[in-house]
């Protein structure tokens, strides 16, 4: 059965079709994220550290890792990016213990990104056009490292998923050349956003099917993709998770963070509470006010697609006895408790009376 193995120094994650779902997660890259960007160029690290501590709290496996800033002071990422990902490799490394995810365009910043890993991450990516395999699938060999190949070539990307299956198999013919061997291939299919073609899922979940049963790989994706500038978009993906790991797919590049409820949402829901006559308790805390009004939380917390994979992996028998599911639904600790006294407290000893 294939296994892809993705180490840091002291542990494994492992994408396999008996495995957990692995989720990747997603949040270190400055790619639309302007303030991100700006703090990178400035030497200021804090929100890729808050984000590595946030994903892993959340759940992810592995964390890709995605420095292409295009700085104002110089536009030339080819000289600026490999420094830079060595530097984020370094800190995140510094901050936990997960496997990581080298994710770049840039060839010198994927070489800089393997040297500084310790273990053995996943390269992020490979794709079908010729010169992208001859930089990138040597650096796979040289390193002994797994590698993400998506599904397009020189022709862009082809809404016919014979095409794209085309394209992977291509990809991992080529990669035997150089003798790395299937299962370090992890095939993106790439998803196709529902909202501008009908078929983007049972597209995909096709594909997934054929990928596993005739080339035996492992497949990811951009998880987000297929609900693309539709509204409610947590609810497209809380379904389309589960019905591709139901397909075959292994793992997903994904956030698994629902982020904290701004103070603006905060003062708008005040002020429209106020204004229908309802009157607040004195000094309720905005932890409080949330909760109570079902806005989220003010802090970051594992996001419903996290909750709809745990749920899945236990439907399908790669939970070992539902331990993850009661783990991800036990209420967290009140401010203040100790660890010894558990993260359930009262509310957990109350479920497992019932």
């Amino acid at each position: 059965m294939t296994r892809t193995v993705v180490e840091s120094k002291t542990k494994t994650a492992i994408l396999g079709f008996d495995e957990p779902f692995c989720v990747i997660g997603e949040r270190i890259n400055p790619t639309g994220r302007k303030k991100l960007a700006a703090e990178l160029e400035a030497g200021d690290f804090s929100t890729v550290e808050k984000d590595a501590l946030a994903q892993v709290m959340a759940g992810a496996n592995i964390l890709d890792i995605n420095a292409g800033v295009v700085y104002n002071s110089n536009p030339n990422p080819n000289e600026t990016e490999p420094p830079l990902m060595t530097k984020i490799v370094e800190l995140v490394q510094g901050l936990t213990d997960v496997p990581l995810c080298i994710d770049s365009s840039v060839p010198g910043a994927l070489e800089a990104g393997l040297a500084a890993a310790q273990g053995r991450p996943l390269l992020n990516s490979v794709t079908g056009e010729e010169d992208r395999l001859e930089m990138v699938l040597p650096l796979v060999k040289k390193y002994n490292v797994p590698v993400v190949a998506i599904s397009n070539d020189d022709t862009g990307i082809s809404e016919d998923p014979d095409v794209r299956f085309a394209v992977a198999k291509k990809i991992v013919q080529r990669a035997a050349d150089f003798g790395i061997p299937a299962h370090d291939i992890v095939v993106d299919p790439l998803v196709m956003p529902i909202g501008a073609m009908a078929t983007a899922g049972q597209q995909v979940f096709a594909l997934v099917r054929r990928l596993r049963e005739e080339l035996g790989v492992n497949t990811t994706c951009g998880a987000s993709n297929v609900s693309f500038g539709l509204p409610n978009r947590h609810g497209i993906n809380n379904a389309f998770l589960p019905m591709a790991m139901g397909a075959g797919m292994t793992s997903a590049i994904m956030n698994p963070v629902a982020l904290p409820v701004t103070q603006k949402a905060i003062a708008e829901k005040k002020a429209q509470v106020e204004a229908s006559g309802i009157v607040l308790p004195d000094g309720m805390d905005d932890e409080t006010f949330v909760t109570l009004f079902g806005l989220g939380s003010t802090k970051p917390r594992p996001g419903k697609e996290m909750e709809a994979i745990r749920a899945a992996n236990l439907l399908t028998n790669n939970d070992a006895h539902g331990g993850e599911w009661i783990k991800f639904n036990k209420a967290p600790a009140a401010e203040g408790e100790g660890e010894g006294r558990g993260r359930g407290g009262r509310a957990a000893g109350r479920r497992r009376r019932a």
